[in-house]
């Protein structure tokens, strides 16, 4: 399959999970916009890397995704957005009573809010073309919950909800909307708490990510870059053109318990 003539749109794409998006898509031909709120020439490298690697247009564009009017923009900037692909997220952990309103909102917008806003701006366009591929990148914490997240899960459910929303306004125009759902992906975020967690609990390497970081995924195994990658190429292509309005688990069984 190729994506040639596509160009996809990744937010929160310099690292980790949309950064291993944007390199699938780009491996399948898409043209590819990178994005984060930084600005800095490591970031447009990161394009450029893209682009010699895969023989694709890629580039980079800063923009905030707590700021609607700078998620509209970024589509605006893009020039084209075949795929969007919704995958910046912040999180924070705190009791409800004690969790920092200011906090509450920032993960609300950039969570859940930069979604509305980027699809509102790209749905244009993918009409006009008949076809279109809207993914959000949401978590099995949009299907289940756990304490002292309270901000985050109820972020990643409404992004749930509004891929479903957005699925039943476009069917039958050639545009599908659906969320991946990861469970806890070996990222670099995550790869920098794996030794907190050793000293914290007094375990190696290997028992703390089995019986403290996995406890809650069967598999005891990771999800990786590259399989939420091959899970937005799927969705990108013939095979799942009547996939829409639903979530894809990749979460080793998490969300089966």
């Amino acid at each position: 399959m190729t994506l040639s003539g596509k160009t996809a749109v990744i937010t929160g794409s310099n690292s980790g999970i949309g950064l291993g998006v944007a390199e699938a898509l780009a491996a399948a031909g898409a043209d590819v916009v990178l994005n984060s709120f930084t600005d800095r020439p490591e970031d447009h490298a990161l394009a450029a890397d893209l682009a010699a690697r895969h023989g694709v247009k890629a580039r980079y564009i800063a923009a905030d995704m707590a700021d609607g009017a700078a998620c509209r923009d970024l589509i605006a900037q893009a020039g084209a957005c075949d795929i969007l692909v919704n995958n910046a997220g912040i999180q924070h952990v705190a009791a409800i009573e004690n969790f920092p309103t200011a906090m509450w909102d920032r993960i609300i917008a950039i969570n859940l809010s930069s979604a509305f806003h980027t699809t509102a701006a790209a749905l244009l366009g993918m009409k006009a073309k008949g076809w279109g591929r809207v993914i959000n990148i949401a978590s099995a914490h949009g299907l289940t919950a756990s304490p002292f997240k309270s901000a985050y899960i109820a972020a990643k459910h409404g992004v749930v909800g509004l891929s479903k929303t957005t699925a039943l306004e476009v069917a039958g125009l050639g545009i599908t909307a659906n969320a991946i759902c990861p469970g806890y992906v070996l990222t670099p975020l995550v790869e920098a708490q794996i030794p907190d967690q050793m000293q914290v609990h007094g375990m190696d390497r290997d028992t703390v990510i089995r019986e403290v970081m996995l406890l809650r995924q069967p598999s005891r195994q990771f999800a990786t870059v590259e399989q939420i990658g091959g899970t937005a190429v799927y969705l990108c292509s013939p095979a799942a053109d009547q996939v829409t309005g639903t979530t894809i688990s990749v979460d080793g069984g998490w969300t089966a318990l």
